[in-house]
């Protein structure tokens, strides 16, 4: 399914001090708004996922699921610098009529949830029943729900925290190591540093599953294989990303993802997510190793009212993305509470 497509009008000032001449906005919904204008569930997405939840979330957008089109408006936009139809990267820089690639202007996680106020806003939006966002969507959304309390009447927060820590900053800056490396990353050219594209994505999942999900799932079939199946595993998962995706997305997101302080210039953290008036739950993952179930019982302890939940799961922090049935048993009964 194609995404729509929301074209911003006037330039977009970003917190850095650059600017967007033009912004698109590529989004997916599923369902429709309702008469009173109150069964808006929007969705935050991460990394390398798309505005299509159906096509990268598992048994979510389903009938009797937390995401029920039957019932809920169901809203997903796609990030600033995304390869998936947001203005980015490979697109064409209006001052000169090519695609920016490595000169795209830094930006920053409040850039993105600012674009993503003005499609709610375009599309009519006043009042967000549920916001969910995992892993960095999560970062996405506690910032939406710091900045617009009376926006918000339920917050879902799933593997993710307040600010960037200096762990999660070091994997990122690991990735964008491993993307320099390439020689021809900073050509003029979409396919430039694919092989540091590869290599970070190898390194990214490590973090993304632990040691338990890779004992669990990798184990070689034979006593001395000519190659380990790990080692397989980590050749396909950068291939398939680089079939789908571009190094200079991947590169500038990882930095604005660094960028991540919902304390910034609010009075520090604890002071930000007093603020959050929506009613919210905290979803941690027993063996993430990238948000642990430490940190996210400490993210609910910090906004007012939240409560905790965990799903237990071996596949660290992509357990949201494996654990659906744990998941919808959380989420669900909140959504629809």
């Amino acid at each position: 399914m194609e995404p729509l497509i929301y074209r911003a009008p006037g330039p977009f000032a970003l917190e850095l001090g650059g600017r967007l001449d033009e912004l698109r906005i590529a989004y997916h919904t599923y369902g429709r708004l309702n008469a009173r204008r109150d069964n808006v569930v929007w969705v935050c997405h991460a990394l390398t996922a798309n505005s299509e939840v159906a096509d990268w979330w598992p048994r979510t957008v389903e009938a009797g699921r937390f995401l029920d089109p039957a019932e809920h408006f169901i809203v997903c936009a796609n990030i600033l610098g995304s390869h998936y139809g947001t203005t980015g990267p490979l697109h064409d820089d209006p001052a000169t009529g090519r695609p920016y690639y490595g000169s795209f202007p830094p930006f920053t996680i409040r850039d993105m949830v600012r674009a993503h106020r003005l499609l709610a806003d375009a599309l009519g939006i006043d009042r967000i029943a549920a916001l969910v966002g995992s892993s960095v969507g999560g970062f996405q959304a506690v910032e939406w729900a710091v900045m617009e309390p009376a926006r918000i009447g339920r917050l879902a927060l799933i593997a993710t925290a307040a600010k960037a820590s200096p762990w999660t900053i070091a994997i990122d800056e690991t990735q964008r190591m491993a993307i320099e490396a390439d020689a021809t990353f900073g050509e003029p050219r979409p396919d430039a540093g694919m092989q540091g594209l590869a290599a970070a994505r190898a390194i990214g999942l490590l973090t993304y599953r632990g040691s338990e999900g890779y004992d669990l799932t990798q184990q070689d079939r034979e006593e001395l294989p000519a190659v380990h199946r790990a080692s397989t595993y980590q050749r396909y998962q950068g291939e398939k990303l680089c079939r789908r995706y571009n190094a200079y997305s991947y590169h500038a997101i990882l930095r604005a993802f660094d960028t991540h302080d919902v304390g910034r210039g609010r009075g520090g953290v604890a002071a930000a997510l007093g603020r959050i008036e929506a009613r919210t739950v905290v979803v941690g993952i027993t063996t993430d190793i990238i948000f642990t179930p430490a940190e996210m019982r400490a993210l609910a302890a910090a906004i007012p009212g939240a409560r905790y939940r965990q799903i237990a799961s071996p596949f660290g922090h992509d357990g949201f993305l494996v654990e659906h049935e744990q998941l919808n048993d959380i989420l669900r009964p909140f959504i629809h509470a």
